[in-house]
């Protein structure tokens, strides 16, 4: 009599995490290459693209909380979520006071949702494939207080954002790919 094993719920999470890293990678580096086009000035697409990403945010945080039920308390991704959509709304009327109310905001946004991914990926680091997330995190706050502190410049621009999301994106590739082999190796 042959038995099957049901995979764990940590394998399924890992499986799940590995695949909505990739979606996060490619939606990344789309994003940036767009926004490197219009980073220079706030224009209809600069601010449909500005709020686009956070509230893709929300949808991955939502994504993720619901595959991370089996593994733990996904409290945090709850914390991000609202603020990825206050952060969504805060872009919106942002937008309309120029690039410097942006970065401020943007800036905030960073630094709030990193240190929410630090602590997330310290507390997953059981499931493998967590450190480039808990770099990222930390990362993600240095970032922010550099795009407050670039508001005050002379001629703020959005470059840095979409530079932002593309090492954002490298991070979650590098995730995935350690999800992958951490899957492999179990």
């Amino acid at each position: 009599m042959t038995t099957i094993t049901a995979p764990s719920p940590a394998t399924g999470t890992a499986s799940a995490l590995r695949r909505l890293y990739l979606v996060r990678f490619a939606f990344a580096l789309v994003w940036a290459l767009v926004m490197f086009t219009t980073a220079h000035r706030i224009g209809p697409l600069a601010v449909a693209l500005l709020v686009l990403y956070p509230l893709f945010d929300v949808g991955a945080a939502v994504f993720d909380a619901r595959t991370s039920r089996a593994t733990g308390s996904p409290a945090l991704l709850y914390v991000n979520i609202a603020v990825s959509l206050v952060t969504a709304a805060g872009v919106a009327v942002a937008c309309a006071s120029g690039i410097p109310a942006v970065l401020r905001v943007w800036g905030a946004w960073a630094v709030v949702a990193g240190l929410v991914q630090l602590i997330v990926g310290v507390t997953r680091r059981g499931l493998g494939g967590q450190w480039p997330m808990i770099i990222s995190g930390g990362i993600s706050v240095l970032a922010g207080a550099s795009f407050v502190a670039s508001a005050g410049a002379a001629h703020p621009t959005l470059v840095n954002a979409a530079g932002y999301a593309v090492s954002g994106g490298v991070f979650f590739l590098l995730s995935a790919l350690r999800l992958g082999r951490a899957g492999r190796a179990g």
